[in-house]
């Protein structure tokens, strides 16, 4: 099989590169090792910044998200027993963000790639990388217990943390940065309308809590953990009891309780590796780096690397031009290093961490305060949190 670009990975980044390129006139086929009930059963963040959006609306893939999401004007932080709401339109000019689960992106994206009759290749096992330091790049895999090979001018890892592409890449070459923070998330999902119409992060002194939601009538709600626990341990009771005791007893009079529908426990890490092309194989999204889910940037990171690269693409088949490509990693980084810092700082001001004491306690306090209380503070977390420029 011959295409122009090989995509590994059929989750958000990959369908998203594909569907952008497919309106370029650019030829690109999707390998992923997973079925696609297997993909769309990932439960991930739906914050997504207005830069997202926007790209999900050049894809042709914005109707239902412009239907059913939830557009947010701001957010609230909760500490000291109060909760103070940061005003994102006021404090960007009018930006948002919209809540809009992944699993409905990747939906959205896998409908219009079948609907255009675009090649997707699920259940692509042993994939293998070759030749990406030369003209010909090839991408070697079974379908079926058949060995089968992909040609391409390109190949783009989308394929996530553990994926063969970062794998694949020159081991003297790659540059990691690494970050493993030493705390989860344990994460609820409920057909339980939110506490609140927008998100509360809250810093509490037996640990962090998030009350967010996927709609009006389904709620996602984490707490801050330690990662030897067992989520078998979690009944849905000692989560409610243990969250109505992070949120206080004003936001906890308003919760609305249920069984929980999916429940996990997520581990922190910030990661980069660099750079991000090696010759004609690039990398995106999760499989060049990961951010702490706190500021919701993973998601909106991938589509960032995205956008840099399908601007490259179209502009080396359309103009023959390679600077797109060669600045491609460079362009990404300095976006995804940004996001990386906003979200470490997020984490670092509103999570317990096991060796804080009283002094640290009182930083993270008296950091918070500010915070709430500056235009200039305020301003610089609005900026980050809708998203900065590409």
């Amino acid at each position: 099989m011959r295409t122009q670009v090989g995509i590994i990975g059929a989750g958000p980044s990959g369908l998203l590169l594909g569907q952008l390129l497919h309106t370029y006139g650019i030829e690109a086929v999707i390998l992923e090792r997973k079925n696609p009930d297997y993909v769309l059963s990932r439960i991930r963040a739906g914050v997504l910044e207005q830069g997202m959006v926007d790209l999900l609306d050049e894809a042709g893939v914005g109707r239902r998200l412009h239907q059913e999401a939830l557009v947010h004007d701001g957010f609230e932080i909760a500490f000291s027993g109060r909760r103070h709401r940061i005003d994102l339109k006021h404090s960007t000019g009018g930006r948002t963000v919209t809540v809009y689960g992944q699993t409905e992106v990747t939906r959205d994206l896998m409908e219009a790639r079948k609907a255009a009759g675009l090649t997707t290749i699920y259940e692509a096992a042993d994939i293998t990388l070759h030749d990406f330091d030369g003209e010909r790049p090839r991408v070697r895999y079974f379908k079926d217990g058949v060995s089968q090979e992909l040609a391409c001018d390109f190949i783009t890892g989308c394929d996530g943390f553990h994926g063969v592409a970062r794998q694949s890449a020159p081991a003297n070459a790659l540059q990691t940065y690494e970050r493993v923070y030493p705390f989860g998330w344990l994460g609820v999902l409920s057909d339980t309308p939110p506490v609140s119409p927008e998100l509360i992060y809250v810093n509490h002194d037996r640990g962090f809590a998030l009350c967010s939601m996927r709609s009006a009538h389904r709620s996602r709600y984490y707490v801050q953990c330690p990662l030897s626990d067992d989520v078998g341990e979690w009944s849905d009771d000692r989560f409610w009891d243990e969250l109505k005791q992070r949120l206080g007893p004003e936001t906890a009079g308003h919760l609305v309780t249920g069984a929980s529908i999916e429940k996990s426990i997520a581990p922190l890490r910030s990661f980069v590796a660099e750079p991000m092309r090696f010759g004609r194989l690039f990398l995106a999204g999760d499989a060049a780096h990961i951010v702490p889910p706190t500021g919701a940037k993973g998601l909106n990171l991938a589509a960032s690397d995205v956008y840099y690269l399908s601007r490259a693409l179209r502009e080396f088949y359309d103009e023959g031009s390679k600077s797109g490509i060669d600045a491609y990693s460079a362009n990404a980084l300095r976006r995804v290093w940004k996001a990386e810092r906003f979200s470490w700082w997020m984490t670092s001001i509103l999570h317990r961490f096991p060796d804080s004491d009283a002094f640290t306690q009182r930083i993270q306090t008296a950091e918070l305060d500010y915070l709430v209380s500056s235009k200039a503070a305020t301003t610089s977390l609005a900026e980050n949190y809708v998203g900065l420029p590409y």
